[in-house]
Parts: C-alpha cells; sequence; structure tokens
C-alpha cells in the first residue's frame, strides 16, 4: 500500500449504456460495496436518447443498494462524447443525442479537414457544428455544451469541468499542454464568423482537468439530489468518460499498454509512445486521464444482438419449464461456442443494432446468414454471434498492426469477459496478441473511476497515474493471460473474409428494409 492513504471508502458511479453503477472501494483499493441501475436509450424522431429525468432516479437507485456510508471522496464517469446543449442558465435546449447517433457526417466530415485530425460523428464538437450546419432553433440560444458525466458533476458540485480523457471526446486535445488544441479553437472560431453564429468556443466548452486534481466538492444541492446518501463537501475527482475509466480499471495507461472494453459498445484504447503517420477515419486520437495520447477504435455494437438472442432463447427454455437465471444461461451459451467451429462453420452474423462509422453505416439491421453448406449448430452460431461482436474492432486493429503500433499489454474488460476464457480467446485470436483479463474484469467503469478518486485523494504522494496503478492497486493482482491459437487465428482471419461481403449484404438490408 502506498504511503498517507488518506482515505477510508471511495466511490466510482458510471452512467453506461445500459445500467448505471456505483462501485465502492477501500483504502487496500479493493472494491466493497457494489449498486446498479437497469435503463436504456430510446430512438425518438430518429435521435437515440436518454431522459435525464432518470439519471437522478438510476442514481438514487443503485447507491441505495450499494454501502456509501463513510466514502471520502467520489467521481462521476458516463458514456463519452454525445450532445448536451444548454442556454446560460443550464436550461437543456434539446434532447440528450447519445454516442450512438450517427447524424453529423457532413461536419465530421468538414471539421476533420479542416483539423486535419480525425473527428468522429459522435464527438461532440461534430454534434454542435452539425446543428450550426443545420440552423437549428436552439444555436442562438447555446451557452454550455457538455457530456453526460460533465452534466451530472456540473449538477452536484456547480463545477464546469471535465477530466482530460471525456475533454478529448469533446475537441482534439493538445496533450504537451494538457488542454484543447489552440489552434484548433482558432480555426473554430473562424468557422462560426463565417456563419455569423456568435458562438465563441473557448466560452462553449467545459475546463479540462487532468487525474489527480480536485474538481469542486459535493453541494448542499447536490447532496439533495442523491438523496442526501453522500455528505455535502466530499471532494470529487475530475469526471471521465468510459474510456479513461476503463483505461485506468486496467492498468492501461502508460504507451505500449492497451485494453479493449466490450459491453454495449466496443472499444479498444492503445497508448502511442509516437504519433501515427496519418489520419486514419477508423482510429480516434483521444489521451489518457492525464493527457498522453491513445488510438481509440470505437464501434457502436457489441453485445446488445447477443443480449436480444439469449433473452429468446431463455423464453425458449421456459416453454420447458426450465428457469435459468440470465447469468447462467449467458455463461452457458459461450461456454457452448468453444465447442463450435473456428471460422464458425460458414455461419454468419452481422450484429448491428445501431449505425457504425467505422463501416460506414447510419443504421443497422442485425442478421444470421448462412448457405445450404453451413454447419447451422448451438455452437456455431454462438460462436459466430461472439466473433462478430469484435469483428468491427478488428479492423481497426489491423490498422494499428500495419502501423507499426507495439502493444506490450492488451487487457480485456467489461460484460464479454466475465465468462472465463471464452471472450479472451476470442480477441486474443482477432488482435493476435496476448489478452490480460484481471479478477476484477467485471468491475470497469465504475471501478476505474473509484480509483481515479483514490489517486486524487493521494496523487501527491503517490507520483504519478502510472506509479500509483502499479505500485499500490495491481502490483499484486490475479492476473490470466491466453496466448491466441493458431487454429483460431486462421479460423478467424477466414470469418473476416466472409463478414466483409456480408456487409455488402447488411448495406441491402439497411436499403431494403
Amino acid at each position: 500500500m502506498g504511503k498517507n492513504i488518506n482515505f477510508s471508502k471511495c466511490l466510482g458511479i458510471e452512467l453506461g449504456s445500459t445500467r448505471i453503477k456505483a462501485s465502492v472501494i477501500d483504502s487496500s483499493f479493493e472494491p466493497v460495496s457494489s449498486g446498479d441501475y437497469t435503463w436504456k436509450s430510446s430512438y425518438i424522431n430518429k435521435i437515440w436518447t436518454y431522459d435525464l429525468e432518470e439519471v437522478w432516479k438510476g442514481l438514487n437507485e443503485a447507491l441505495d443498494k450499494a454501502d456509501v456510508s463513510s466514502v471520502d471522496a467520489a467521481g462521476i464517469s458516463a458514456m463519452m462524447h454525445g450532445y448536451l446543449a444548454f442556454d446560460k442558465d443550464w436550461n437543456l435546449l434539446v434532447p440528450f443525442r447519445t454516442w450512438q447517433n450517427t447524424i453529423t457526417g457532413e461536419a465530421a466530415d468538414e471539421l476533420t479537414k479542416l483539423f486535419e485530425f480525425n473527428i468522429p460523428q459522435r464527438w461532440s464538437i461534430a454534434h454542435l457544428y452539425q446543428a450550426v450546419l443545420n440552423k437549428e432553433e436552439h444555436i442562438p440560444s447555446l451557452a454550455h455544451i457538455t457530456t453526460l458525466a460533465g452534466y451530472v458533476h456540473y449538477k452536484l458540485t456547480g463545477v464546469n469541468a471535465v477530466g482530460i480523457g471525456e475533454a478529448s471526446g469533446i475537441f482534439p486535445i493538445d496533450s504537451e499542454k494538457a488542454d484543447y488544441d489552440n489552434a484548433m479553437l482558432d480555426k473554430f472560431d473562424s468557422l462560426m464568423a463565417e456563419k455569423n453564429c456568435g458562438i465563441k468556443i473557448r466560452e462553449v466548452l467545459p475546463k479540462v482537468l487532468t487525474a489527480g486534481t480536485e474538481a469542486g466538492k459535493l453541494t448542499e444541492e447536490g447532496a439533495k439530489l442523491l438523496g442526501n446518501k453522500l455528505k455535502p463537501g466530499i471532494p470529487f475527482a475530475p469526471p471521465e468518460g468510459d474510456a479513461g475509466t476503463g483505461m485506468t480499471a486496467t492498468n492501461a495507461v502508460a504507451p505500449g499498454t492497451g485494453n479493449v472494453s466490450a459491453g454495449t459498445s466496443v472499444f479498444s484504447m492503445i497508448v502511442l509512445d509516437k504519433a501515427l503517420s496519418k489520419v486514419y477515419p477508423e482510429i480516434d486520437m483521444v489521451t489518457t486521464p492525464t493527457g498522453k495520447p491513445v488510438a481509440m477504435v470505437h464501434c457502436n455494437n457489441c453485445t446488445n444482438d447477443m443480449n436480444a438472442w439469449v433473452k429468446v432463447l431463455g423464453e425458449t427454455v421456459s416453454l420447458f419449464g426450465g428457469n435459468d437465471d440470465t447469468g447462467n444461461l449467458f455463461t452457458k451459451l459461450y461456454e457452448k461456442s468453444l465447442e463450435g467451429d473456428a471460422d464458425c462453420g460458414g455461419v454468419m452474423v452481422c450484429n448491428y443494432l445501431a449505425g457504425e462509422s467505422i463501416t460506414h453505416f447510419d443504421e443497422g439491421r442485425p442478421m444470421v446468414i448462412r448457405n445450404a453448406e453451413s454447419n447451422f449448430t448451438l455452437a456455431n452460431l454462438t460462436r459466430s454471434m461472439l466473433y462478430s461482436t469484435i469483428a468491427t474492432l478488428k479492423t481497426g486493429m489491423d490498422i494499428l498492426a500495419g502501423e507499426g503500433v507495439k502493444i506490450n499489454s492488451l487487457t480485456g474488460h467489461g460484460g464479454l469477459f466475465k465468462t472465463p476464457v471464452v471472450g479472451q480467446k476470442y480477441l486474443a485470436a482477432a488482435c493476435k496478441a496476448p489478452v490480460t483479463v484481471m479478477k476484477t474484469a467485471g468491475e470497469g467503469g465504475p471501478y476505474g473511476m473509484a480509483l481515479l478518486a483514490a489517486y486524487m485523494m493521494c496523487a501527491e504522494e503517490s507520483g504519478t497515474l502510472e506509479q500509483f496503478l502499479n505500485d499500490n492497486v495491481f502490483k499484486n493482482t490475479e492476473v490470466s493471460v491466453m496466448a491466441p491459437d493458431e487454429a483460431d487465428v486462421k479460423g478467424f482471419d477466414k470469418y473476416m473474409e466472409s463478414y466483409r461481403s456480408l456487409l455488402d449484404v447488411e448495406r441491402t438490408a439497411v436499403n431494403t428494409l
């Protein structure tokens, strides 16, 4: 344990795509209590959104299930990106637009060319500029834009700021200065002047803070929003995105390390020691919670389609009087997939429920395709479902491999890795790299956010974030490392050949159904 640990418990909260989760750690950095609340996005007027009123209901239910007594520090994390627009009095101007939306193609393309820096569709600045291009009614009243984590943090502390990792999904970051890129800010201001819309981007964006700094304290009003479950006055860490908390939770914040977070969406985060040779539309450049450059491959679709299949198969079990709980059903189906052929026997699955920017889809149509020669078994069907969760990710990872990016350590976390071996085995085959899973693999974002809150409490004594994680948190952590199996690698490569052709069928389905 590090020196002068001056807290009893730290709380990490994450507003994820399907659950709002709370995780409490003790002074040994071990998870000791947790709670959650299930929610989901709604597709309203062709916009993926969440009702912000449900944020507070979900937070309170998650905290009710966790033991948050004696919490000395806390932090908020949430889904990165998206668009929350407010007027000067912090009144919401339009419904929350989440990362799932692929409605900013024109803006993203123009900004990528203007900045000579890849701006994905889901980034906050792309949403803002698209609203300007659309001449939306709310633009003249716009005073603030932020993310879901930034909004919740502001409501609880009164501080309009985000962590640098979260900020890197709002607007490009200058890692040397640990702030938004000044030259790009100037370019955007010039663009706004041309559009005569009155926006001065530096006034609109939240402040940028790095890990280890305090980002305000819980106010009386904030405590009331949480049902007075936390004490007013406790310090809050800079709010981070799920990418930054995932890196922290897997000790993947140093150059040469990386992690893959796999749940509703799937993304890899590879910390770089040098810049890529050119701009790739498939690769987002973001940062660690301390500002180091990170290559991010982000895919909108991961386990949602698998979840839908498990629900249907669970209904089938109940027809015959079975009452397996959902967790057991997932485990059994994941394990069954190991009996399948390495290439899934010709059974193909496209898991696109939402659009997918990497492969240029604005919408999705989940599908299963096979031919008369396919070996259509339950094992091959479930294996194909699981391959499909990381097939699009592999496209971006192959680009990084072509760039010569070296990955010394790739750690998996999130729901895909809860069942031992399975997700780890398939990711190793897809990325052609050893994959590590920690015993905390299922903890994910809220655990990482709790660690960032703990780091804030002892940063002065603990050194860099990397030192804090290595020397205090993960020094004796149990890990499982799996190297890629040659047969699996060949099988996944064969699957990918068919998967690329399957996307042509998917495109036809989107256009005709």
